[in-house]
């Protein structure tokens, strides 16, 4: 663990002052900080595919045993913190492992988006079959929505339930699913043909041992998270399984996104403050002609443009998530914090590799890591491009 990370915690950073955040939202920051320290480290480890899942099924119990899954879902009655997800706690909790551990940030953000279509949309005996088990890290859970041939065009999706005497029967694949080969359970949208497009799709909850799922393949990525394409074969799925009524899993797929994509913006930033501070320690520490690589000017702007530019998307991720806490739409406002976030972390984190020098190239060096780990948020849960279709059509609109 770098020093960075440990003069990171014991004060309240400044932007907890900001009238975003009410004490106990700092409170619960400084504690998670705390945890972290102690039980995470942001640095190299085995990174072939059969330690990443092993990894990521020792960290699901582990933040479950912290206590922190209790904020991935929603209904107290099911061992949720609360009835309803505090966006700004999890935000909070995404940008705070994102800083200390990538792979924890993951893990922790599948256990809510896996389980997200039950809390919002399930069955009072949907949700006290699976969300206890996702908030004590018992199970791992999986959100399987994209295809090969529909990634952004959710639309497009081709995976079929078809209706049968006990229920539903799904055929056809999943790609790019998250914990994919390592989940206890996957919620899936399937077409079932209600009408076209959009209209006709379901979502199911689709237990990794039924007979007919298979892992066709498993995705290897810049920055090693278990991934997977599945395939269904005639997949027996109770009527009981289903989320919502048929042909409204696009609205539950919606709804899930909507609540979670800010907090991608949110481990962005994790990933991002990390950077920074890895940045002011290695100017403040490395001696360059008879001086320290902070004494240069060109030094100091970088470290100001990083600065700036962490503090504009920070501005934008926690106005979207208390305006979404204040029951407030924020369909534009979450766009723009994911866009803003996410590309504005890339940007930090190449001028920490390009400040880094040969160092921040090398394996096992944080800001290497950090620049494999920031590139897929840029495309997952709505890719840049999709982000300002988003934006552009709400304005349009108004």
């Amino acid at each position: 663990m770098s020093t960075t990370a440990s003069a990171a915690v014991g004060t309240a950073p400044p932007e907890l002052d900001w009238p975003f955040f009410d004490p106990a939202h700092r409170e619960f920051k400084q504690g998670l900080d705390a945890w972290c320290l102690h039980h995470l480290a942001h640095a190299a480890h085995d990174e072939s595919r059969d330690a990443v899942d092993a990894e990521c099924l020792r960290l699901v119990p582990l933040l479950g045993q912290g206590g922190w899954l209790r904020h991935a879902v929603a209904g107290t009655a099911h061992g949720a913190a609360a009835d309803h997800i505090d966006t700004r706690q999890l935000c909070l909790l995404r940008e705070t492992l994102a800083f200390h551990s990538g792979l924890a940030d993951f893990a922790f953000a599948m256990q809510g988006l896996g389980s997200g279509a039950i809390s919002l949309r399930g069955t009072p005996e949907q949700k006290q079959a699976y969300l206890p088990r996702v908030v004590s890290g018992q199970t791992l859970a999986a959100f399987a929505l994209s295809e090969p041939e529909a990634g952004s065009d959710v639309a497009a999706l081709q995976c079929a339930a078809t209706v049968t005497a006990a229920g539903y029967a799904l055929t056809g694949r999943k790609t790019w699913i998250s914990n994919g080969g390592i989940a206890g359970f996957y919620v899936v949208f399937a077409r079932t043909g209600e009408a076209p497009g959009a209209r006709g799709i379901s979502a199911f909850i689709v237990d990794a041992d039924s007979p007919g799922l298979s892992i066709e393949e498993r995705i290897d990525v810049v920055a090693p998270h278990p991934l997977a394409t599945l395939r269904f074969d005639k997949v027996q799925v109770p009527a009981n399984r289903r989320i919502g009524a048929a042909g409204e899993g696009f609205k539950v797929a919606m709804a899930t996104l909507d609540v979670f994509r800010t907090s991608v913006a949110a481990a962005a930033l994790g990933f991002a403050r990390r950077a920074l501070h890895e940045s002011v320690a290695w100017a403040r520490s490395r001696p360059m002609f008879g001086q320290s690589l902070a004494d240069f000017q060109i030094t100091q702007s970088k470290i100001a443009q990083m600065a700036t530019m962490l503090d504009a998307a920070t501005l934008l991720t926690y106005r979207a998530a208390w305006l979404r806490d204040q029951g407030q739409r924020i369909t534009r406002e979450a766009a723009m914090a994911k866009m803003t976030a996410t590309e504005n972390a890339q940007q930090i984190i190449d001028m920490a590799v390009q400040m880094h020098g040969g160092m921040g190239v090398k394996k096992g060096c944080i800001v290497e890591s950090l620049y494999r780990e920031i590139r897929a948020l840029r495309i997952y849960e709505g890719a840049t491009e999709v982000q300002q279709l988003i934006i552009g059509k709400d304005l349009l609109r108004g």
